[in-house]
């Protein structure tokens, strides 16, 4: 009696054995049917031509195929076509679309429901008329004097046009303007109309962005006075140390009449396709987590221009840098894959 009892509960317990093994491969099963699909989705991002949107995409590319198990590529590109790429759903997501400058694309986007907008990445950017700090305060390390302490507004600028000489109009100052061709430049055009500078400066227009910027260090690292236009997040606000020339608050009647106040802010926002939601809602809630600043696109913008490296150099060097930073987009688990992979 005894045998047939043990006999009859070791086929009880093979038995409930192998109901467990069967269970367990169709969890491992559906576990992996499910990094399949994962996997099988190719998140595509815009390249756009500028470095910040660069980085930001490598970012969050990096986090997601690190993190997330997802297979992600790029599309370099202008805007415009970009924006009509995402519309179609040839790319899934567009870390920096920056809304007032692309407006009508960006309306058209979201009033035919082809785009979502996951909100701002970051919204603190810069454009407008600055100098070096020292030109102002000194520079008492560099042994440089304040050349002008008084300089604060746009009202003062008159003032300072021998300060500021025009190497070919010495009567005149010069202001480094914007590149012919960029929106800026028809703006700042009219701000000195506005505010009656033309008389004192002429609008020095470089030939690049480049140019641009190599006016501006080249007087820098010597001491010399520059004054002209700039904007951020760049790689110029990662590493100089400038004043912003103050100018009446923004003010939407002031700028449709002339441009006579501050440049507004910009909203830079995340906009992914219709699908992504329903292809990917882990990644839309990663990416609505997503928020950056300025500085720290500048930041990463210096070194990317220091280092002589790309923007995945840039954005592993923001992964081990800004740590208190991204772990805040992500949960525990996710964030320890990332950096098990830094």
């Amino acid at each position: 009696m005894q045998k047939i009892l043990s006999k009859s509960i070791i086929v009880r317990v093979t038995f409930m054995l192998l109901i467990v093994a069967v269970l367990a491969s169709a969890v491992i099963g559906c576990n992996a049917k499910v990094e399949q699909k994962a996997q099988d989705k190719i998140i595509m991002f815009g390249d756009f031509n500028w470095d910040s949107a660069l980085i930001n995409n490598r970012i969050a590319q990096f986090i997601i195929e690190n993190g997330f198990g997802y297979e992600t590529d790029s599309m370099p590109g202008e805007t415009i076509p970009l924006m009509q790429g995402l519309s179609r759903g040839d790319l899934d997501v567009a870390m920096e679309i920056w809304v007032q400058n692309a407006q009508e694309a960006y309306d058209k986007g979201i009033a035919d429901g082809s785009f979502i907008d996951l909100g701002t990445n970051f919204n603190d950017n810069v454009q407008g008329m600055f100098v070096p700090a020292y030109v102002v305060k000194g520079d008492p390390g560099r042994g440089i004097e304040p050349m002008a302490p008084d300089l604060k507004s746009y009202t003062d600028l008159p003032n300072y046009k021998d300060l500021f000489r025009d190497p070919e109009v010495p009567n005149m100052g010069r202001f480094y303007g914007a590149v012919p061709g960029w929106e800026a430049d028809h703006i700042i055009t009219e701000k000195f109309d506005t505010y009656g500078l033309s008389q004192y400066y002429n609008v020095f227009r470089p030939g690049s962005g480049a140019s641009l910027a190599s006016s501006l260090v080249s007087a820098y690292e010597k001491g010399q006075p520059w004054f002209g236009y700039y904007w951020g997040p760049t790689w110029i606000f990662g590493k100089l140390d400038l004043i912003q020339i103050e100018e009446p608050p923004y003010n939407e009647e002031l700028w449709n009449n002339g441009y006579g106040c501050q440049f507004p802010a910009v909203d830079v926002n995340i906009v992914v396709h219709k699908d992504l939601p329903e292809q990917a809602p882990e990644i839309v809630e990663f990416l609505k987590k997503y928020k950056m600043k300025s500085d720290i696109i500048s930041e990463a913008l210096a070194y990317m221009t220091d280092e002589g490296v790309e923007a995945d150099q840039a954005a592993i060097w923001f992964l081990r840098e800004k740590q208190d930073i991204w772990t805040t987009w992500v949960s525990d688990e996710i964030a320890e894959k990332v950096k098990q992979k830094l």
